[in-house]
């Protein structure tokens, strides 16, 4: 039986051999494409390619790309499980012409593909073609064969479009027949049914289209192809069984689950659904992190955090309490690094985030059951037994309760979820969700640069060995059109042949400095990178006129780029010293990089001691007195990694990179400028340390006279702190020290008295109880004290009480303080946050808690007498 693997190896083979590039998965974040939230399809990764804003050394490729779909109406994250083909993870197969070949080639490759290389049965292969698609069907007629009455024509999911303008055009698919006894047996089945028996396995898009803003369809002047097929679909057929899950590339890992679990996948259908949701749900996890998506509350990482909640929660219905789709995510990336080796390379990290989440969600799957154990106790008084749509949301979205588990819980119960409620809220979630992410990926590359580009401009960086330079000026660009000219006091943007200026890019700030004409005067306030091969210096005309075609000087603000170059240098050793003090799994997450200061963002999971800072400073330093040469070269992305240089993963790179080595301490893939030795940095000082997201750190830190004003500030502000407690620096600690046991006993002291006071004072509010209704109520104003003094003498008068209820108010900064409390033989007729409500109303506030506890907050201390009065009648009201 051909496995998955071999099938990807065999069609990425079949497509190199006929002059195909193979080109390597794509990030699942997506690059230069603000409109994605996950890559989704093969072509993601060559948009720009097929709209003519991308110019690449191919004009075939081949591919087989890591996708992930996890909402929308074919992709609700309920469904997978559940059905033989829903996934949030798969891996997509598909060959790709850009302007070369078209319809007859696709065609061909696709039918050859298949029925030669893997053998399919041209007798159970149908095919589908756009309405009008004449030219395609009579390809597949007259070229392979296919007779009239296997070919359909359809409307509806034959055209497809970019969006609502630009390339677009029709969709020819293939589809297997997987036997009558699969189908839905009604006598009218056939290719297009929603039934599993005609399954789609390829798609052919010919992109020969234009559409217009008036939805005019121009013809393309070079015609693309854009094809995808699943590989678990195409696996399904090819090891002849029904569902993806059944192939080799997912039902391993539901054997790793069995053993894991002890249960028997096909024993019972409820542990099946669970076993398939782990697979498939541990790939998405395992790739999704992989590509440094990280489990968060909005965009991205929210989508994530639900996918994996529901794998746990899943885990758990399988008997499993304690965490396990970290091994699951392990298991997945050892078993798929033929295909994705790069990836395994992170599992130690990936295992980390996950195995954090799921100790943080067996948490809060306990707060979320004690959350709706209160509900249903609320809705018991109330005789109410449908759970309220709110509820039922802030279960899901805050504790990971998918309504199908609240439902479970709330049924032996007797209560019923409002599930029309609860679809309200999801929709307005997801109205949050889509503002949230969209935009969230890289930034699309104006039109403007990319017709620049087209037009052959680019500019030369000449700043690794010059801080000056002499170019023509090529392209002015005002207020987002280009111009000839611009004068003095207007905003441009300046495109020069060559440049010293860094752009900004890779975690650098851009440069700024000056560009001077014969009849111009300009401030750079900064310098972009919008493409590889341009620079724009973004500047302010101080004098003169400016004009295209002009010759100028370029002067980079040299003291402002030495301070830059020190702090990204030290950025290279800080991961260097990273690495080695904390272990391999450190990796870049982030950097900036300012002539203030640097910031690192790095992997790792737990905060770090002061003993770690202060060794990781120490080895950063000794580095910088070592004062090894900084030097750069460039080679082949292939031969880099193979030298161990390190690169930021996901990261785009050219065929060609730059690698900067300091000494045999540090290798790094870097584009950017850099001191020529080591101890040119000076000295280093990390500022500050913290966690940004789970998983990731941030370290803060300046370098050379910035990291000497920081210690000579610290110096001075011991010395002013020993002044003030009459000691010197030396003798600072022991002073404080005693300083602090001094005020300790005073407080203890303090505490003592204040308690003796409460003590008498508790004595004499006794005497101001009332009965209501047979119950004693004490309802007092407690002066000079706050909530948690409010606290401490309810303790003390409930036990002088014995049996009854409290109200106690205390006023302090114009705020109100209010406490109820209620013995606990009487909670059965009267609970505190009942009875804190209206009181609380009545000072413009709110409140509540435990039955025997609760307290409020208000703002109006005019109304405490009010509200004094008023506890009896409300209490009575209770009581009846």
């Amino acid at each position: 039986m051909i496995t998955g693997n071999e099938i990807r190896a065999r069609f990425l083979k079949y497509f190199e051999d006929r002059d195909h590039t193979i080109v390597s998965s794509s990030s699942l974040v997506p690059h230069n494409d603000p409109t994605l939230l996950f890559t989704n399809a093969g072509m993601n990764q060559f948009k720009d390619c097929f709209l003519g804003d991308e110019k690449r050394a191919y004009a075939r490729a081949v591919t087989s790309q890591k996708c992930v779909r996890a909402g929308g109406k074919h992709n609700d994250l309920e469904n997978v499980g559940r059905t033989a083909r829903h996934h949030t993870f798969f891996e997509m197969l598909g060959n790709f012409s850009f302007g070369d070949y078209f319809k007859k080639e696709a065609i061909a490759y696709a039918w050859e593909f298949l029925t030669i290389d893997m053998g399919l049965d041209i007798n159970r292969l149908y095919v589908s073609v756009y309405t009008d698609d004449d030219e395609a069907a009579n390809i597949w007629h007259y070229q392979e064969g296919v007779p009239r009455e296997r070919i359909f024509r359809f409307e509806e999911d034959n055209f497809w479009s970019m969006g609502d303008t630009g390339p677009c055009g029709p969709c020819s698919e293939i589809f297997y027949d997987n036997g009558p006894e699969i189908g839905c047996d009604s006598p009218t089945c056939t290719v297009g049914c929603d039934c599993d028996r005609y399954m789609e396995i390829w798609n052919n898009v010919f992109m020969q289209f234009d559409r217009q803003p008036d939805g005019t369809l121009v013809p393309l002047p070079k015609p693309a192809v854009d094809t995808g097929m699943g590989l678990e679909r195409l696996t399904t057929v090819m090891q002849g069984v029904q569902s993806n899950y059944d192939t080799d590339l997912l039902r391993k890992i539901i054997a790793y689950i069995e053993e894991l679990s002890g249960k028997t996948y096909g024993d019972k259908d409820e542990d099946d659904v669970s076993m398939r949701v782990m697979t498939d749900h541990s790939r998405a996890t395992a790739y999704l992190i992989a590509d440094g998506i990280l489990p968060s509350n909005e965009g991205r990482g929210y989508v994530l955090r639900r996918i994996m909640r529901r794998a746990m929660r899943h885990a758990k219905k399988l008997g499993l309490e304690d965490p396990v789709l970290y091994k699951t995510a392990v298991f997945v990336l050892e078993s798929m690094a033929d295909a994705y080796p790069e990836e395994v390379e992170r599992k130690e990290f990936i295992a980390k985030v996950v195995f954090n989440e799921e100790e943080r969600f067996i948490q809060t799957l306990g707060n979320g059951l004690r959350i709706l154990e209160e509900e249903i106790d609320r809705m018991a008084q109330a005789e109410e037994t449908i759970i309220p749509g709110e509820t039922v949301f802030k279960l899901y979205d805050t504790y990971g309760f998918p309504v199908d588990l609240t439902a479970d819980i709330v049924e032996k119960d007797g209560y019923t979820v409002d599930e029309e409620g609860f679809e309200v809220c999801m929709e307005e979630q997801r109205a949050k969700a889509r503002k949230h992410w969209k935009g969230s990926g890289e930034e699309a590359v104006s039109a403007i640069y990319k017709h620049l580009a087209d037009q052959g401009i680019q500019t030369e960086f000449s700043g690794y060995a010059k801080l000056e330079d002499q170019a023509e000026v090529l392209a002015l660009i005002h207020q987002g059109e280009l111009v000839e000219e611009s004068a003095s006091g207007e905003t441009v943007e300046v495109i020069t042949a060559t440049t010293p200026c860094y752009g900004e890019s890779g975690g650098q700030v851009g440069d700024t400095g000056k560009i001077i004409t014969a009849t111009a005067t300009l401030r750079i306030i900064e310098t972009r990178k919008p493409l590889p091969e341009l620079y724009v210096h973004v500047c302010e005309v101080v004098t003169g006129l400016i004009e295209k075609g002009t010759q100028a000087t370029i002067k980079v603000d040299a003291e402002r780029r030495q301070q830059i170059i020190l702090n990204h240098t030290a950025t290279h050793l800080l991961q260097a010293a990273l690495q080695k003090m904390l272990g391999g799994h450190v990796k870049q997450a982030g950097s900036l990089v300012t002539p203030e200061r640097l910031r690192f963002d790095f992997t790792h999971f737990s905060a770090l001691s002061t003993e770690e800072l202060r060794a990781i400073e120490a080895e950063v330093n000794q580095q910088i007195r070592i004062n090894a040469q900084v030097e750069s070269q460039e080679m082949s992305a292939d031969a880099a990694r193979e030298a161990g240089a390190m690169a930021l993963f996901g990261e785009k790179y050219g065929d060609v990179v730059r690698v900067v080595n300091i000494g045999d301490y540090s290798m790094e893939l870097c584009g950017g400028t850099h001191v020529s030795a080591g101890g040119d940095i000076g000295l280093f000082r990390i500022l500050s340390e913290g966690g940004i997201a789970a998983g990731v750190r941030r370290i803060e830190a300046v370098t050379g006279a910035t990291a000497l004003a920081q210690v000579q500030q610290q110096q001075q502000t011991l010395q002013r702190l020993a002044d003030l407690v009459k000691s010197d620096p030396q003798k600072l600690e022991s002073r404080l020290q005693k300083l602090l046991e001094q005020q300790k006993e005073t407080e203890k002291e303090l505490e003592q008295l204040q308690a003796k006071s409460n003590a008498d004072s508790s004595g004499k509010l006794i005497d101001q109880v009332q009965l209501v209704e047979g119950v004693k109520l004490l309802a007092v104003k407690i002066p000079g004290t706050d909530g948690k003094g409010l606290r401490e003498f309810s303790d003390q008068l409930r036990d002088k009480l014995g049996s009854g209820v409290l109200v106690l108010v205390a006023a302090a900064d114009n705020k109100v303080s209010l406490l109820v409390a209620v013995t606990k033989d009487l909670t059965a007729r009267v609970k505190a946050g009942d009875l804190i409500k209206p009181l609380a109303e009545i000072v413009g506030g709110r409140g509540g808690g435990r039955p025997e506890l609760a307290q409020a907050g208000g703002s109006d201390t005019d109304k405490i007498e009010e509200l004094l009065q008023a506890a009896p009648e409300q209490l009575k009201q209770i009581l009846d």
